[in-house]
């Protein structure tokens, strides 16, 4: 018979991914909250938040949503997104955009190297990713999709992406 297991009974891995998740003013307490818990699950570095008022690091919704792993996941508030991208690009850390555009790619498709840090930015609720943020990445990434709409919520499709980079960072550790 199955049982259930919960936090302290599980035996995941506690893998650290080289991941830097940028918001390009996303908004929603509910959204950011769900992005944390994502960000945990998926143990990436840190997310920075761009665009967007400190405060609502604050509010009750974030925090219910959150369960607590805002207290656990490093984040940063920037003011400029562009100012973000630049200093990482310095640094070499690869920028990938979840996005669909013209010349995106599917997500599982992406072609990642060993031992090298990415940044994945996700945008807007209405308007995702600045246009102008969209030339400044590596890739543009896209999940497929099989409806008749061109998007989803922006937490859903980070989960998504999130889990497919990091089923292709795992491969690297498993050679």
């Amino acid at each position: 018979m199955s049982e259930q297991l919960d936090h302290y009974s599980t035996n995941f891995s506690s893998e650290k991914f080289p991941i830097i998740l940028i918001t390009d003013q996303v908004n929603s307490p509910a959204n950011l909250g769900s992005l944390f818990r994502l960000a945990d699950a998926f143990h990436i570095e840190k997310i920075i938040f761009c665009g967007i008022d400190e405060e609502v690091i604050n509010s009750n919704r974030l925090k219910r949503t959150a369960r607590s792993t805002q207290n656990s996941v490093a984040f940063q508030f920037e003011e400029s997104i562009e100012t973000v991208i630049e200093e990482l690009q310095q640094q070499k850390i690869e920028i990938f955009a979840l996005e669909i555009t013209n010349d995106s790619i599917p997500v599982e498709e992406i072609q990642l190297q060993e031992n090298k840090k990415i940044a994945l930015i996700i945008g807007d609720e209405n308007l995702g990713v600045n246009q102008n943020l969209l030339e400044k990445t590596s890739a543009n990434l896209h999940i497929k999709m099989f409806g008749n709409n061109s998007s989803m919520n922006v937490a859903q499709a980070t989960g998504i992406a999130l889990y497919e980079i990091t089923k292709k960072l795992s491969s690297f550790q498993q050679k």
